[in-house]
């Protein structure tokens, strides 16, 4: 990242119609982390057929075991994170309210703690940006951006999220995500 560029986390990256053919064809990416060393973001609308107590061989709580598990990116696809929201996470390290973590024991507690208005979400892997990578992309328009939201992470069906992002953008938007995926159907 440049010093003139400015950090994307907290964003939303939507595959804007250049990524057919790709891993992020029709994805959506919250940027996570973006400095200097690079970039680390989770695929919000990939969930994955297993259940995280399919992947994960440890004594966990039941409600932790059946949790739904998401393919956060084609990097490290057995690296384990999770995003968390509640009413109230000062020491929030992604946006205001949402928390990335990556260890085993700390989503084991978080599991076992009593809270109606906490979410989580699971991932195996992440998608990963080298110093300068992303910002490349995003030259060659390969990335539309959009705020990120709680509410969009956790109250959409992950499969419409791409679609649903796309309408809130704008008329301009509709024909990409009213359009097939394959273009030879049009």
């Amino acid at each position: 990242m440049t010093s003139k560029s400015q950090s994307l986390k907290g964003q939303f990256l939507l595959d804007g119609g250049k990524l057919r053919g790709s891993y992020f064809n029709r994805t959506v990416v919250l940027i996570c982390q973006h400095d200097s060393e690079g970039a680390f973001g989770l695929v919000l609308n990939r969930p994955s057929d297993h259940a995280v107590g399919e992947m994960i061989v440890a004594d966990l709580p039941d409600a932790l075991r059946n949790a739904a598990l998401f393919s956060g990116g084609p990097v490290q696809p057995a690296a384990l994170s999770y995003l968390l929201t509640d009413t109230f996470i000062p020491d929030a390290n992604v946006m205001s309210n949402l928390t990335l973590g990556h260890s085993l024991d700390t989503l084991v507690e978080l599991s076992e703690a009593y809270s109606t208005s906490q979410q989580l979400r699971i991932f195996a892997g992440y998608a990963g940006w080298s110093p300068g990578q992303l910002e490349a992309e995003m030259k060659r328009d390969a990335w539309l951006i959009h705020p990120g939201s709680i509410d969009l992470i956790f109250n959409t069906a992950p499969k419409e999220l791409w679609r649903t992002i796309l309408y809130q953008m704008g008329w301009e938007y509709r024909l990409l995500a009213d359009g097939p995926d394959d273009l030879s159907l049009n």
